[in-house]
């Protein structure tokens, strides 16, 4: 059991009707998303043709701060705003179709890229399972 999935059911209050398993591993995915991408980001500016990567670049450390965030804001449920997850969500599914795409380009020529292609896929699936949760 994840430390994101004992916090969820350790919590005092009520979650607002979401799934805690479904939560636990969005929180989850979107924090592997946000390290993959930054790790991405980084191996990108080591490659020799750091100036052909520079859009993933750009596109991996926009998604790994929108996936940040939304592991931050699905992780506090105090004063719950439903139209505010919807939101997080539906820009965090963004980032990742982006950057998935993106990263997705240069997966032949780069395992990083593979990778982080990979937690992006994972991080939108979990963002859209949870939406798809809330009615």
């Amino acid at each position: 059991m994840s430390t994101t999935q004992q916090m969820i059911d350790a919590y005092p209050g009520d979650l607002g009707g979401i799934d805690p398993s479904l939560l636990a591993a969005c929180i989850d995915a979107c924090l592997d998303c946000a390290q993959a991408c930054t790790a991405c980001a980084d191996a990108c500016l080591s490659e020799e043709m750091v100036d052909q990567l520079r859009a993933c670049i750009r596109t991996d450390l926009d998604c790994a701060d929108i996936c940040a965030a939304t592991g931050r804001v699905l992780s506090r449920h105090t004063g719950y705003d439903a139209n505010l997850t919807r939101a997080v969500l539906e820009a965090c599914r963004t980032a990742c179709r982006s950057c998935g795409d993106a990263c997705a380009q240069h997966a032949e020529m780069h395992d990083h890229c593979r990778i982080c292609a990979d937690a992006c896929r994972a991080c939108e699936q979990a963002c859209a399972d949870l939406l798809a949760s809330l009615g």
